[in-house]
């Protein structure tokens, strides 16, 4: 098995991971009832799609290390703010717990994938062009 070109954040393990989960919490939100529409609902969606906005943010700013790792850092944030709407989903009676710790755990997955690529960033950053 060889090593896959990164052409774009699309590519990237963390992305892919993210916005199945982004996907699927969409999935299971439309089962949730219709007075958390613009609150639970509505956040526990914002946050798991931010996760892949950010992600995008970051690829296109890898010419700059530390603007990289902030819209890096936000994903991370974003990430953690969908594991707390998971978290009141569940004591709310909204998402089964099996299901929830299912999401939980790629959350994790998925913050340790972030964790990782701000710990190398700067084998990410593109290098500035010589004259």
């Amino acid at each position: 098995m060889g090593i896959e070109l990164i052409k774009n954040h699309r590519d990237l393990e963390v992305y892919k991971m993210a916005f199945e989960a982004a996907m699927q919490i969409f999935e299971l939100s439309k089962k949730f009832p219709v007075e958390e529409r613009y609150s639970l609902t509505d956040q526990i969606r914002r946050s798991s799609r931010s996760v892949c906005a950010n992600l995008a943010e970051a690829w296109r700013k890898r010419r700059y290390e530390a603007a990289f790792v902030a819209k890096l850092s936000d994903s991370e944030t974003e990430a953690a703010e969908t594991q707390t709407w998971i978290e009141f989903a569940v004591k709310c009676g909204y998402l089964d717990r099996e299901v929830a710790l299912e999401l939980y755990q790629t959350y994790n997955q998925i913050l340790g994938k972030l964790v990782n690529l701000i710990a190398h960033s700067s084998t990410w950053v593109i290098p500035p062009k010589k004259n």
